[in-house]
């Protein structure tokens, strides 16, 4: 995929967020004062059809932007839900949300579909690339992504750029044990993992277990506001056992600031008070100087970041 000369200014690249219900496009224009989103688009994934059918779905959303660019792009950045294989750019494992999605050769696919070169990576990890480059964590060098939405994602930056790892996975934080999850069952088919009680979809079915109440994770955050004890005790569960292990990921990469994005973020300052207390629970004390902070470039950041990644393949930096 590497090309032999120096890409010149101006070019660009289409980029691709995938997600269950909905796959956000946009052209990313590249000059000397760095990229720009050009044109967007948001159209529904129609996940329910199937892989193949997502497949269909991505491929006239590439078409529509291609026409909506002021240059040829140089290469196509997606970013996707699920495992992905880094080198091949197919995917590994993708749950219930998107059925019918893992072993799809989406690299292939595309590169096949439009002859330009091709990169994929898991969802969070581009949300986090985006987040270094251009977001909340611009000239950090050291960086772990958190994503806590309805499952719990993550990304690790290690010296301004993204790990992957042997097969491309590396940051799959939510699958991580926890105390607190201890004997539940994990959407990995796995039991006792941090998402399990600290995601959205946790948050949901751990109230729905102590109160019979089937509520979004939003209606629970505000009866917690409102002081109902079964709800507070949820979401400070939630919070706490994301924090301690929160502490023990900055322990093993030795990060400088932590990102938090997704949804769970918004469950309120009882919520981040617990994250807080957690952390401090497991955090070793030379870390005093750790930044938590919340994400700033929304449904942007995995826009710029898979933008960002298929340009560092581009030039053979992976």
């Amino acid at each position: 995929m590497a090309i032999t000369e120096p890409l010149e200014f101006p070019f660009t690249i289409i980029s691709v967020d995938i997600g269950g219900t909905k796959m956000h496009g946009a052209v990313v224009h590249y000059d000397e004062t760095g990229p720009t989103i050009e044109s967007e688009l948001l159209v529904s994934t129609h996940a329910e059809e199937g892989g193949e059918a997502v497949l269909e779905v991505l491929a006239g959303l590439i078409s529509d932007l291609k026409r909506e660019a002021s240059l040829e792009p140089v290469a196509i950045g997606i970013g996707t839900a699920g495992r992905v294989y880094s080198q091949s750019g197919s995917i590994a494992f993708a749950n219930s949300l998107l059925p019918g999605w893992s072993g799809q050769p989406v690299a292939a696919y595309v590169n096949e579909r439009f002859d330009v070169p091709v990169a994929v990576l898991n969802d969070v990890q581009a949300h986090a690339l985006g987040e270094a480059r251009f977001g909340a964590a611009r000239g950090k060098r050291n960086c772990l992504m958190i994503a806590a939405g309805t499952g719990l994602g993550g990304a690790v930056i290690t010296q301004g750029n993204l790990l992957l790892g042997q097969h491309g996975f590396a940051g799959e934080f939510g699958h991580t044990f926890s105390p607190e999850a201890k004997g539940l069952l994990c959407s990995c088919g796995k039991t006792s993992h941090i998402e399990c009680v600290a995601s959205g979809s946790g948050i949901e079915s751990r109230y729905f277990e102590l109160t019979g109440e089937d509520l979004s994770g939003t209606a629970i955050s505000h009866r917690a506001d409102d002081g109902e004890e079964a709800a507070r005790t949820i979401i400070e569960q939630a919070g706490y056992a994301l924090g301690a292990c929160i502490g023990t990921w900055c322990n093993i990469f030795d990060t400088e600031m932590v990102i938090l994005g997704g949804s769970v973020c918004n469950a309120g300052q009882l919520w981040l008070d617990a994250l807080k207390r957690g952390l401090a629970s497991q955090l070793a004390e030379c870390y005093s100087d750790l930044s938590v902070v919340l994400a700033t470039l929304g449904a942007n950041a995995p826009i710029y970041g898979a933008a960002e990644y298929a340009l560092a393949k581009l030039k053979g930096n992976l």
